[in-house]
């Protein structure tokens, strides 16, 4: 498979992905270009894969959590307005919750390693393993984010149904 074609097909779903993650599409639209340019420099190395979709993934979340490094990306935050990031053409993918705005406000309260592992397992419908593999930690450690992440999303539901 050529680069070309390779990126044809993974982009709209990489973009999608890096948008949920991020809470800003145009941010996605940077970390995904980025990704991509890491990936064509080693293009022989991403081709000869087992799985190349799941290593184009890692390399956008490495760079999700490697923007807020630099220095003139600190005061960016996640927002809340998921429907930013939405095509209009396509169904919400976040169908089943009932307000879009509280799903991007719940996840911006996660941490990082969190709110990765938490879009990746239940948006992307990925296991332990590979979400292990994307985020280069142990797949015990992905359960942990996990179960973290969504306890953490319990106390943040249950504090906005005390405060109405």
């Amino acid at each position: 498979m050529q680069f070309e074609e390779f990126t044809r097909e993974q982009l709209p779903g990489l973009v999608r992905f890096a948008a949920v993650l991020t809470g800003d599409r145009e941010l996605a639209q940077d970390v995904v270009q980025d990704a991509l340019v890491h990936a064509h420099r080693a293009w022989r190395q991403l081709a000869a894969a087992d799985r190349p979709d799941l290593y184009m993934r890692k390399i956008v979340v490495n760079g999700y959590l490697g923007w807020r490094r630099r220095w003139y990306q600190r005061s960016v935050r996640p927002t809340s307005d998921v429907s930013r990031y939405r095509e209009l053409t396509e169904p919400d993918p976040a169908g089943r919750i009932a307000d879009a705005h509280q799903l991007g406000g719940l996840l911006a309260g996660l941490s990082r390693a969190q709110r990765a592992s938490i879009v990746l397992r239940f948006y992307e419908d990925r296991d332990d393993d590979e979400i292990a593999a994307v985020l280069g930690c142990a797949p015990g450690t992905v359960r942990s984010h996990i179960s973290r992440g969504l306890s953490s999303l319990r106390v943040q539901l249950n504090e906005g149904k005390e405060s109405v």
